[in-house]
């Protein structure tokens, strides 16, 4: 990773994400003993310009920030750092340093539950009901988005708005399973829905 710490005499901003909700969490700053410190610890770590020590997110508090990613900007001078938080991430106990909410819309956790049923594939741990779908294959995975489809329909045709979730959830899951089975992703759904928004789109 060239980075340009000259520039900023030793120091680079690093920019703290969520890496699951994207909301920006804060900003610190970096020096290299600080970037090598958080890759090799996985845990974030800054340098304190006040202090002129490093200093790991949590180490009085608690409320570390576990390292997902760095990446490097254009101009080799910035980072982007993303993190899982394990609590507020301000000094002052708000979510962030602009007293911002970091919750993300529950559309994401889509993609973050299809992460974990991929790692429920690739490790298939016993007396996991997501591993016996995929033991049972293919023709079983599929039934049950079908079956769980047929109760999603009847209780949208004589049940209540509640049982109507409840079984478009199960359905959803099942379908999640059977797309990771298939090497696809729920995004790869919603690639498609988005290119038949565009007015130009043609059914194949």
């Amino acid at each position: 990773m060239n980075i340009d710490f000259e520039k900023g005499g030793g120091l680079v901003p690093a920019i703290i994400q969520d890496a699951d909700t994207r909301q920006v969490l804060m900003l610190g700053y970096m020096n290299q003993e600080a970037l090598d410190k958080t890759l090799s610890s996985g845990l974030v770590t800054f340098y304190s310009r006040s202090r002129q020590t490093l200093w790991t997110k949590g180490e009085t508090s608690g409320n570390h920030l576990r390292l997902v990613d760095v990446k490097i900007d254009c101009d080799h001078d910035t980072l982007l750092v993303k993190a899982r938080p394990t609590g507020p991430v301000c000094h002052t106990g708000a979510d962030t340093c602009w007293n911002e909410r970091n919750e993300g819309s529950p559309l994401d956790f889509l993609s973050q539950l299809q992460d974990f049923i991929e790692k429920r594939h690739e490790e298939m741990p016993e007396k996991s009901y997501t591993t016996s779908l995929f033991r049972d294959g293919l023709n079983r995975m599929a039934q049950k988005v079908g079956e769980e489809a047929l109760e999603l329909v009847i209780e949208a045709t004589n049940g209540s708005n509640e049982r109507l979730v409840y079984e478009g959830a199960d359905m959803l899951y099942h379908l999640i399973v059977l797309l990771t089975s298939k090497g696809l992703r729920i995004e790869d759904l919603a690639s498609e829905l988005r290119e038949r928004h565009d007015p130009n789109w043609k059914k194949h």
